[in-house]
């Protein structure tokens, strides 16, 4: 568990009493977004919020062959979905963030007030694991108000529908590009660019899959890039070009995460970048 001002556990436990927002996030060595078999042999790739909510279908499992699993739907976009009579969330404070290792790939918790935030789930049977970093910070599925998917890739919600059966109350979210190749026991609502859930800022960043997002907590200044960017023996590549249909829009969705003030990254596949991060990031966009 890791404060964007790199607190220890201790604090953390601490501030949690004090109402402090804990946030985890599922992390993992760099790997592309393939079958199961091939990531592990690869080592490289409620709410307040104005939303869309958009009925969720697609196939899950574990695989992932193609970089936008097959999936077909003829699902039309809901009404808006109404504001939430929860009371507001207090962003002034960084969120905690913890990271579930499963190994080539990373989801994560972030949490505040006694509430958390689920951003991807790994693959298939993940809850468990998942399950456990919330108990680390002291936290239980009846604490997860939000799911977030970064992509539709297998190996980022494969444990999706399980998460969400577990956290009943929570409310799942994904770009809306993605959502028809979602399964999900309930509706999702589509977030983009100009929506924030539980405080954070969802950012729209193409190119790995057409519904790509990343969060960012801009007080704390972490980004949870998903696979928009990857980490590597330390430092931060891009998307994964062999599993990622559009490379324009990947590149040009680094470049627009390079803008932003950013201290720690956190990858779907590879090490968090805790410090100077945001050097980094500058650099990469620099050299597209």
């Amino acid at each position: 568990m890791r404060l964007v001002s790199d607190i220890n556990r201790r604090t953390f436990i601490t501030d949690l009493g004090k109402g402090a927002f804990a946030i985890a996030v599922l992390g993992s060595a760099l790997q592309a977004c393939s079958s199961d078999d091939t990531q592990a042999a690869t080592t490289t790739g409620s709410p307040n919020i104005s939303t869309t909510s958009v009925p969720s279908s697609g196939s899950g499992g574990t695989k992932a062959p193609d970089p936008a699993p097959a999936a077909t739907s003829t699902t039309t976009a809901a009404p808006a979905a109404t504001s939430s009579t929860a009371p507001p969330i207090d962003a002034s404070d960084p969120v905690v963030w913890e990271r579930v290792n499963l190994g080539f790939v990373s989801a994560y918790i972030l949490a505040r007030a006694g509430e958390a935030m689920i951003v991807d789930t790994g693959v298939s049977g993940s809850e468990g694991a998942i399950e456990a970093s919330l108990q680390d910070v002291g936290l239980e599925w009846g604490d997860v108000a939000h799911v977030v998917l970064t992509h539709l890739h297998n190996d980022h919600q494969g444990s999706f529908q399980a998460v969400l059966n577990l956290a009943s109350d929570a409310a799942g979210y994904a770009g809306a590009a993605d959502i028809p190749g979602i399964a999900s026991p309930r509706e999702l609502k589509s977030v983009g660019d100009g929506d924030t859930v539980f405080g954070l800022e969802i950012i729209n960043t193409p190119g790995h899959t057409p519904g790509h997002i990343s969060v960012l907590d801009p007080v704390g200044r972490l980004l949870v890039a998903g696979d928009a960017l990857n980490g590597s023996n330390g430092g931060v590549v891009g998307a994964n070009q062999q599993f990622s249909p559009d490379m324009v829009s990947a590149d040009e969705s680094v470049r627009k995460l390079a803008a932003l003030a950013i201290d720690t990254i956190v990858f779907g596949h590879g090490e968090p970048i805790e410090t100077g991060a945001g050097d980094l990031l500058t650099a990469l966009a620099a050299s597209l």
